[in-house]
């Protein structure tokens, strides 16, 4: 089948150069549209796990979502956080973003390259005798960082801030796509609710990330395209491969 009409499951991109060279190689169109949004959990939902966010003295961030919702709830849970918190985030794009909710100046706040292992090493010897709370969504996977906690035998909890909704994709055609690409197990997630009665046939579809992986097999659809790999570490790259290898 040749393929035509791409739908990428996320918002648009605010660089779309990649797309574009993709385009204008082989002539196809690319969709946007996110198959699910993030929310806060409401502090009915977050009581439910029965955290207390003053036993924690130190936070783990891998997200702005999540920053946000820590913030909100504990505004509505009418807890200061004090200011000898720590905050461990997994990116400087994520730590920079405390800016809007703390003096950010005023903080003890460090982060990594991205990656479990970075985050982790901020930590060392002189951090280890801190109470970790590490912030995830109801669709993440946190088994990488947590296996590394384990090991350094670090005192954390994992506490979800943040929930992935289905968008509603009624209006959504999928027969006029030719390949999807899903990042996130809510995007199956959101195709299950959305379309129950989905049959893949030959349309084509990637996945990119691991998490995903293992939902699109559970959901019996065949991934003809995995990524990010050392070949094709983005979606547009993944694209522009599987394209070159039906050419």
């Amino acid at each position: 089948m040749k393929v035509q009409n791409i739908l990428i499951s996320q918002s648009t991109p605010r660089v779309l150069t990649p797309y574009q060279s993709v385009s204008e190689k082989f002539g196809v169109t690319f969709a946007f549209c996110p198959f699910f949004l993030i929310e806060p959990l409401t502090s009915r939902e977050f009581r439910a796990q029965r955290i207390n966010l003053l036993d924690y003295t130190a936070i783990v961030f891998s997200s702005r979502h999540a920053i946000d919702a820590f913030f909100s709830l504990a505004e509505e849970l009418r807890v200061k956080i004090p200011e000898t918190m720590k905050y461990f985030c997994t990116t400087e794009a994520v730590a920079m973003y405390l800016q809007k909710h703390i003096v950010y100046r005023k903080r003890k706040i460090f982060f990594g390259t991205g990656t479990p292992d970075s985050l982790v090493a901020l930590i060392g010897p002189k951090h280890k005798g801190e109470k970790f709370l590490i912030t995830t969504s109801d669709s993440s996977n946190s088994d990488a960082l947590t296996r590394l906690f384990d090991a350094r035998e670090l005192n954390y909890t994992t506490g979800v801030f943040v929930k992935s909704v289905s968008q509603d994709l009624k209006d959504v055609d999928l027969s006029k796509y030719d390949m999807m690409v899903f990042y996130n197990p809510a995007d199956v997630k959101s195709l299950q609710e959305n379309f129950p009665d989905y049959v893949q046939g030959e349309q084509v579809l990637i996945s990119y990330g691991k998490s995903i992986v293992k939902a699109m097999e559970d959901a019996g659809l065949r991934i003809d395209m995995k990524a990010p790999t050392p070949e094709a570490p983005s979606a547009a790259r993944a694209i522009e491969l599987y394209l070159q290898s039906q050419a």
